[in-house]
């Protein structure tokens, strides 16, 4: 039995690390969120036009189609699977069912992530011996847009119900009581805001200075979530 908590306690301090690895790339994406102006109108409309910022600034191109997302919700699997393991004891079934609704988002938004693609498409546009070579590559990229452009109807699903299973999460933690309330009710606020975030720019048009008030809001108490977790979970939870 010493040596399974021990285990626990492992797989409690790995999740500590992702979640700092995250902190961190959420950082990195409000700065460069900042800097480009956080506005998804003035996102290049046309794959063409997508090409054509890969082909000038690559790293710019593959962050406006969430690569930096992608990454995030990858290394975040090990900090989600650390707070099943902390309520494994107290609300096993409906932190189970929390764990794999994340799984199911994170596999949909994964699957659905036109970044490389885009960046490999790009470089066959401009290698294009012909007009007509060049336009059925644009097609494509209209296509790729159509599934994977960040605001779009092909990305919803995935976007909505990533912050959904966080605060469905968050749930577990309130009634788990293994976390404090301030801990719990940060998540559950600030995933909910999340998801109306996400709503309110695949659905809703011309409300995007309302939407980034969601999002500025929900990001910061999703970072103080995080960050109140992170510390407890590197403790090893009952140390």
């Amino acid at each position: 039995m010493n040596d399974l908590d021990n285990h626990w306690k492992t797989i409690y301090r790995v999740g500590a690390i992702t979640t700092i690895i995250v902190l961190c790339g959420i950082v990195a994406d409000m700065v460069v969120g900042s800097i480009t102006g956080a506005d998804i109108t003035a996102l290049p409309p046309t794959a063409t036009e997508r090409f054509m910022q890969m082909n000038d600034n690559p790293w710019l191109g593959l962050y406006n189609l969430d690569l930096l997302n992608m990454v995030m919700q990858i290394i975040f699997i090990p900090s989600m699977f650390a707070l099943y393991g902390a309520h494994r004891k107290v609300m096993q079934p409906m932190a189970m069912l929390a764990l794999i609704l994340f799984l199911f988002a994170t596999t949909l938004f994964v699957a659905g992530n036109t970044a490389l693609t885009m960046l490999d498409l790009s470089h066959r546009y401009f290698a294009a011996g012909s007009e007509g070579q060049r336009m059925l590559i644009a097609a494509a990229g209209e296509a790729m847009l159509a599934k994977g452009a960040h605001g779009s109807r092909g990305v919803f699903l995935g976007f909505a119900l990533i912050p959904f299973a966080n605060a469905l999460m968050s749930v577990v933690m309130l009634q788990g009581r293994v976390f404090s309330r301030t801990t719990s009710w940060f998540g559950i606020i600030g995933n909910s805001l999340m998801v109306v975030y996400v709503i309110l720019v695949t659905f809703v048009p011309r409300v995007e200075t309302m939407a980034m008030a969601f999002a500025m809001t929900a990001g910061l108490l999703v970072m103080g979530w995080m960050g109140i977790f992170m510390v407890k979970l590197y403790q090893g939870i009952n140390e």
